[in-house]
């Protein structure tokens, strides 16, 4: 990665983006690609578009990358009279991950720390202790007095991350909340900067799609409105190259072995066969991996909108997905942009994604 991109990642994933409350992370997005993007749109759903176009646009394919900028987040439900907020999720949580964690309250006036608890295990009962907690048996802390205090500050509906940052571990791995998916989202708006100054002949527009956490529906109504005819959904998947990694179900996924491409009845296999012919024609190490059903994925919006889509999914290998220490390697994300970049520079009328 260069300087640029490089401070780009970081900054998505520095900015809070739970699903509905993209709108400051999209304008990361617009402001990065300002320079690189030949169009710059967002709708009303929230979706940015950022498009490079074809020489010859009237007749050039369109082809969609899409990765999803929002995380998995929380909101605020009920203030106490003592000043404790309780909260509900926003996407797909395993709440003993919460516990005993720094959160951050995205208030309107500004960023407010805090921290998730339960009653301290000296107080809890056997039964207690045995059980898994509900989000109603756990509350967030922000020092409030009480709740006239707090309402002055923090208001039902705002959402709540974990505390966001950017940690280097060994060989290339960094860890972060909220990789799933702003890998995905730096690798379509990358590839899309790497067509910079190319003459295409076919048009690419990567999207920084919104509320894949709750049902896929930014994907859904951005690949409506681009209507392509090739698709490609960059998320996270799941990595198996660490303790309790179920290979037999997964596959082996290593991180740093390259990006992942799928296979099964959400990919089209022409597209697939180009991708993995590219990456050999290129030198891009890449991972192949089968997943025998509709994906969980934008790809899998993609691949039904309007009359069909030729779609494809490359996943960048993530451990520990849906935590506040999700790990992926850099070097992964920088092969998958290269990939796509070359994937579309080659794409022209001539391709047939008919299976």
């Amino acid at each position: 990665m260069d300087t640029p991109s490089r401070t780009f990642l970081q900054k998505l994933l520095e900015t809070p983006s739970p699903s509905g409350y993209e709108q400051e992370i999209q304008a990361v997005v617009r402001g990065y690609a300002a320079e690189f993007a030949e169009e710059i749109r967002t709708d009303t759903h929230g979706n940015v578009y950022l498009t490079r176009f074809a020489a010859d646009r009237a007749n050039a394919p369109r082809i969609l990358l899409a990765g999803h900028c929002d995380q998995i987040g929380l909101m605020v439900q009920h203030i106490d009279s003592e000043g404790f907020l309780y909260v509900q999720p926003i996407g797909g949580w395993d709440v003993q991950i919460l516990l005993g964690q720094h959160l951050t309250v995205w208030s309107a006036g500004g960023p407010i720390p805090g921290v998730v608890a339960r009653k301290a295990i000296h107080l809890l009962t056997p039964e207690e202790r045995k059980k898994v907690p509900e989000f109603t048996d756990i509350w967030v802390d922000i020092g409030g007095k009480n709740k006239e205090e707090v309402e002055a500050l923090v208001k039902a509906g705002d959402p709540v991350t974990f505390e966001l940052g950017v940690r280097e571990l060994q060989n290339g791995l960094v860890a972060s909340p909220a990789l799933d998916d702003k890998v995905g989202l730096w690798v379509v708006t990358e590839a899309l900067r790497q067509l910079r100054g190319r003459t295409l002949t076919a048009s690419t527009t990567s999207v920084s799609t919104v509320a894949e956490e709750i049902g896929l529906r930014g994907a859904t109504t951005a690949a409506y409105s681009v209507d392509p005819q090739v698709g490609i959904a960059v998320d996270v998947c799941h990595a198996t190259d660490t303790p309790g990694g179920d290979k037999k179900q997964l596959g082996d996924v290593k991180c740093g072995a390259g990006p992942v491409l799928f296979r099964g009845p959400n990919i089209n296999p022409r597209v697939f066969a180009m991708l993995e012919e590219t990456a050999k024609a290129h030198g891009i190490p890449v991972q192949v991996r089968g997943v025998s059903r509709a994906t969980g994925t934008d790809a899998n919006a993609i691949q039904i909108s309007r009359a069909g889509v030729a779609t494809a999914l490359i996943g960048i290998p993530n451990r520990y997905m849906h935590s506040p220490v999700e790990v992926a390697h850099r070097d992964d994300l920088a092969s998958a942009a290269k990939l796509l970049a070359e994937f579309c520079a080659a794409v022209g009328p001539q391709h047939d994604w008919t299976p």
